[in-house]
């Protein structure tokens, strides 16, 4: 369902004809109930302020700051009424819209925590999914994770309290997934979800374990330099930006388009699918991300500005800048260009089920994603030697672990470049 709503930021005045020191307030208007406001603390002058983009301007010392926290906001609550658009599945209340916002930007106040007394462990993890889910916004992917989680609890733990588990009943859990043919690199997903919510049970006096700490099963093919990373050269995508289309082909023209403007910007495709014309400024676009919800910056450079420009004048819904698809069609037409470009030549993809080495071999082209984006970007910025902190602030990675892979990689590629000496 889509839930009919205004947000918008407007300037509160304690007297009239005040134009100094003016409250920032977020009004939130639903359809046939009365508006709420949450004063955000920033005060501002009536000269500062652009009321028709809802932003703070030039003039405003702290105008960067504002109107991040304003972007960050705004985003935090289209969140919330995504909860209930997608999972609840109905109207909220105004009052159920406060308590939930103020959860997410932490102002909420703890609740009296019932009675620990024969909780199983399904019932915890449900009070996990619904407080956690609501501070932190999780997206609907989130949610689909602990359903997941939940399913494995009821199918190879029912009934059990948070007292009865042991290191058996993760091993059992895990032998399950191993039974379903469920990758290394899966398993070892869903014990991080596990190991989150036995945290959270810990550090709320649900559970007096430390299954969290200490349960730790050793995984072939999960370190960092076993992960397969499927990304383009800089040949092949220089291949991809230059692949030409007929008129009939337009939707894989704007496909590859966005593709490509991904990887110039190292943007997901949940990022790229919200960017909005206002988060696009003269040399950098603004992103508050939604899988993490960090504030980026990204500075634009002349690919990524020449896609944005190609796209001016175009009126996509929602004041959205770039011809996004579904992530599923954009999929599909990322292996129909993949194909048109040649990338018929096999990659092996090896990958363990336990203790079992799997090895598939695929042509390129099927392998193509919008992932593969951010991942060419990642790469080729590596390879032309910028900092790995610097990629990781455009990028929002939030440790060295998770560029490891493409280390290896890029010391790789500097190997059999060192090799062609050996051809003179």
């Amino acid at each position: 369902m889509q839930i009919r709503r205004k947000i918008k930021f407007i300037l509160h005045r304690r007297h009239p004809g005040q134009t100094t020191g003016l409250g920032i307030r977020m009004r939130v208007t639903m359809h046939a109930q009365p508006p709420v406001d949450f004063p955000t603390g920033i005060n501002i002058n009536q000269s500062e302020w652009d009321e028709s983009n809802c932003h703070a301007n030039a003039s405003c010392l702290h105008a960067s700051s504002t109107n991040a926290l304003i972007d960050e906001w705004r985003a935090k609550i289209n969140d919330v009424f995504a909860l209930y658009e997608l999972v609840e599945k109905r109207m909220p209340t105004t009052a159920e819209i406060k308590t939930a916002f103020n959860a997410a930007i932490g102002r909420d106040k703890p609740s009296a925590k019932p009675a620990t007394d024969k909780m199983t462990l399904v019932r915890v993890l449900d009070m996990f999914t619904k407080n956690v889910g609501v501070q932190n916004n999780w997206t609907s992917a989130t949610y689909k994770k602990f359903a997941t989680t939940r399913k494995y609890f009821q199918t190879c733990l029912p009934g059990i309290t948070l007292d009865e588990l042991d290191d058996a009943s993760l091993v059992k859990i895990m032998n399950h997934m191993i039974a379903q043919d469920k990758r290394n690199s899966t398993i070892s997903k869903q014990f991080f979800f596990i190991r989150w919510f036995l945290r959270w049970a810990n550090g709320h006096g649900y559970y007096n374990g430390k299954l969290h700490e200490t349960f730790k099963p050793k995984l072939k093919g999960i370190d960092g330099h076993s992960k397969e990373i499927i990304y383009l050269t800089r040949d092949e995508l220089q291949k991809v930006e230059q692949q030409t289309f007929t008129p009939k082909q337009a939707h894989l023209e704007q496909t590859r388009d966005v593709f490509v403007f991904c990887c110039y910007t190292g943007l997901r495709y949940s990022d790229v699918a919200k960017l909005r014309r206002s988060d696009v400024k003269d040399d950098h676009i603004n992103v508050v991300t939604q899988k993490t919800t960090d504030a980026l910056t990204i500075e634009l450079n002349n690919h990524s500005r020449a896609i944005l420009d190609k796209y001016a004048s175009f009126h996509f819904p929602h004041d959205i800048a770039l011809p996004v698809i579904s992530n599923q069609k954009m999929n599909d037409n990322l292996k129909d260009i993949g194909k048109m470009c040649g990338f018929d030549y096999i990659v092996r993809i090896v990958y363990y089920v336990g203790n079992k080495r799997v090895e598939l071999e695929s042509p390129k082209w099927s392998l193509l994603t919008t992932h593969c984006a951010r991942r060419t970007f990642v790469v080729m910025a590596l390879q032309l030697g910028i900092a790995a902190d610097v990629i990781m602030k455009w990028t929002g990675h939030s440790s060295y672990a998770t560029m490891k892979p493409y280390i290896a990689i890029v010391d790789e590629l500097k190997v059999q470049s060192m090799e062609k000496f050996n051809a003179i």
